[in-house]
């Protein structure tokens, strides 16, 4: 058995943090373990949790680029998506540069959130060549 991809959720509003960790508790091999309404908590969680994946807002209390640079300068990090309602090029390169694996917008692709969590929690075992006759 499989441990579950361990998820914290950082993002000041509570009705977004309510929404998407519905969303999130309902995927299989998904466990939502911690929530953070500003960068100093999402800081202190993720030194206590140790959780394999931050969803980071990028417009929270203190910053949520400077919470995607701290994080992605460590040696070991969890996994970061960030959700934003910014999605501007600008904002994209400079996660992505800081550590950001992923960069969604918050307005038209939670979906896409959903299926990137599913993908890591639950990946496809490769399969062996078959060669038909």
């Amino acid at each position: 058995m499989t441990e579950n991809l361990q998820v914290l959720l950082a993002d000041d509003s509570e009705v977004v943090r309510r929404r998407l960790g519905t969303m999130i508790t309902e995927i299989p091999g998904v466990e939502l373990v911690g929530e953070a309404a500003d960068v100093a908590d999402a800081l202190e969680a993720i030194e206590r949790l140790q959780p394999d994946l931050v969803i980071v807002d990028l417009h929270m209390p203190g910053n949520g680029l400077r919470l995607v640079e701290i994080v992605g300068r460590r040696k070991v990090k969890p996994t970061i998506v960030v959700l934003t309602n910014y999605p501007y090029e600008q904002y994209r390169d400079r996660c992505l540069t800081a550590g950001a694996e992923f960069f969604f917008d918050k307005a038209t692709e939670l979906d896409s959130v959903v299926e990137v969590l599913s993908d890591l929690a639950n990946p496809v075992e490769p399969r062996a060549p078959h060669y038909g006759i």
